[in-house]
């Protein structure tokens, strides 16, 4: 996948996971690209796993079931990030 791809699949992907999970992640679009790209990994990777058990990594393309793997990854990258960075007030 080429670059443009993966910067359409990253934005698009880390915005739809922002706007999902509840809480202020903050940041700006270039955070939100990187988390997309973090979550086509994530995503991607648990795709492959689960299908044929073997760890590899592995990234989506830019269709629509690709997108819905990105987003789910970025998801799971945005919670995993939040018990990393749990800040005691």
């Amino acid at each position: 996948m080429n670059i443009i791809a993966w910067v359409v699949l990253g934005l698009l992907a880390g915005a739809i996971a922002k706007a999902i999970v509840p809480g202020d992640q903050g940041g700006s679009w270039i955070s939100t690209l990187v988390l997309g790209v973090v979550g086509a990994f994530v995503g991607g990777s648990l795709h492959t796993f689960i299908q044929t058990g073997t760890l590899q990594l592995a990234a989506p393309g830019l269709s629509i079931p690709g997108v819905f793997i990105a987003v789910l990854g970025a998801i799971i990258a945005i919670y995993l990030y939040g018990l990393v960075a749990q800040r005691n007030i």
